[in-house]
């Protein structure tokens, strides 16, 4: 009898611990940072106005060698695998290489991988701003002063989901697959 119910009480705790993430939780949950860029026809984004949507934010640029592709065709297999829940979720690629990327150029790249997803960049100022309210970091790989536009930038690597109600809920790694990135954003919907 002992064992019956520290078993049920067991139970009863982990259906009352909330929605299991393969992400990295953050807990407690954190407005998410101010996101307001212009994207490929020069309209403003702004993250706020995002309410009601799951938002997958990743900071990335179109040349890059590795990650970012690897993200943005995750995210594509990820949105097959929601079917028409992905019409409540918001992919948002924002570009820290603005003196290659344009808003057009970042938007065609994106697009490539996933139609719906809004590419977002700005001027060396508007991407620092941002990036410092984000805490985050990104630089330019290689010589001080080199004028040549063959380089890498280094970036986080990690993809920045956000709640409905705004809130900053969960950082995706980058091994994470497109089925627990579905699952993710299932249970924030």
């Amino acid at each position: 009898m002992r064992l019956s119910i520290a078993g049920l009480a067991g139970l009863l705790l982990t259906a009352c611990a909330g929605p299991s993430f393969n992400g990295v939780s953050l807990d407690p949950p954190e407005r998410a940072p101010l996101l307001q860029l212009a994207d490929s026809g020069g309209a403003r984004f702004d993250l706020a106005d995002e309410r009601g949507k799951v938002v997958l934010v990743f900071f990335g640029y179109t040349h890059c060698p590795d990650i970012c592709p690897t993200t943005l065709l995750d995210w594509r297999r990820a949105a097959d695998l929601l079917g028409r829940k992905a019409d409540d979720v918001r992919f948002v690629f924002v570009s820290v290489d603005p003196e290659r990327d344009t808003p057009a150029a970042t938007q065609r790249y994106a697009a490539r991988f996933l139609p719906r997803i809004v590419g977002l960049t700005g001027t060396r100022p508007q991407i620092d701003a941002m990036l410092s309210t984000w805490k985050l970091a990104s630089y330019r790989d290689g010589i001080p002063g080199d004028t040549n536009m063959v380089y890498t930038v280094s970036h986080p690597s990690q993809v920045f989901v956000v709640d409905r109600a705004g809130q900053l809920r969960l950082l995706h790694r980058a091994e994470l697959t497109p089925a627990q990135v579905a699952a993710d954003i299932r249970e924030l919907l």
